[in-house]
């Protein structure tokens, strides 16, 4: 007799030690996630969130509408173009006006890549002119078949602009991560001016901050707005009304002096 005793305290016994396996693989489980949660970014993802925050199609309109006397309604796009054998990231980047985005003013190649790591920064943004800047017109807005090839791309890489250290912002700040150019600046000749200057922040909410300037000898700003950044926010949704703003439309060549105040268009 005494079986069902037994079985009975079998039972016990295993669903206690069940129970003991479920906390473990549960308390297991919970600190790999933590572990994964917590790990430490590294150099390549901040350069990788960088380049994809600097992706896609942006625009000033918001900007130009609440001041129209120094800001332009611009358009920004900028895709991927070629990735580097030490995974540094190009970028093709243009900008035109909103109702002529197949006459871009300004093309560059970005090249997104960490910070040595002897300088205190995360991330390295250069800008390059292009070898044969016609070719790559409107170069996002094309299916891959009929852009340059990777190879092609580098290839194309010409003079080295500017360089823009990132950095982390603060917490508490709306900004994601924001720098610019070392002291002094880069060379530039545009418009009188004999060095430039720029400054660019990431910001929470995929808005991309700009602030080019040039300067001349006596450190007289000669190009780029005096105001502040030119803020780039993601395309929005238009109404017919603001597909015929004003604001849309680019402005009649006697303007272009108001052009060379608000922002460079060569350099």
């Amino acid at each position: 007799m005494g079986t069902g005793s037994d079985s009975e305290s079998e039972g016990n016994g295993w669903g206690i030690a069940r129970g003991i396996l479920v906390k473990a693989a549960v308390l297991i489980g919970g600190a790999i996630l933590l572990k994964k949660l917590t790990k430490s970014t590294t150099r390549w993802d901040h350069s990788r969130f960088v380049s994809h925050s600097l992706s896609g199609e942006k625009f000033s309109m918001e900007q130009a509408s609440r001041d129209p006397d120094n800001y332009f309604n611009f358009r920004m796009v900028t895709c991927p173009a070629a990735e580097l054998v030490d995974g540094s990231r190009v970028l093709y980047f243009e900008q035109a006006f909103w109702r002529t985005p197949s006459k871009p003013f300004r093309q560059r190649f970005y090249m997104v890549k960490p910070c040595p790591k002897e300088m205190k920064c995360d991330v390295e943004l250069s800008s390059y002119a292009i070898r044969d800047a016609e070719e790559y017109k409107n170069f996002c807005d094309r299916s891959k078949a009929q852009r340059p090839l990777s190879e092609e791309v580098i290839e194309d890489i010409a003079e080295h602009l500017t360089t823009i250290y990132l950095k982390r912002c603060e917490r508490g700040k709306r900004c994601l991560y924001e720098g610019s150019t070392p002291p002094g600046g880069f060379p530039n000749s545009w418009n009188g001016a004999t060095y430039c200057t720029s400054e660019l922040a990431v910001m929470k909410n995929n808005e991309i901050h700009i602030w080019d300037r040039g300067y001349d000898d006596d450190g007289n700003q000669v190009w780029g707005v005096k105001d502040g950044p030119y803020e780039f926010k993601p395309a929005p949704a238009l109404s017919s009304n603001d597909l015929f703003s004003p604001l849309n439309f680019a402005p009649p060549l006697p303007m272009e002096k108001r052009i060379d105040g608000s922002f460079v268009l060569q350099e």
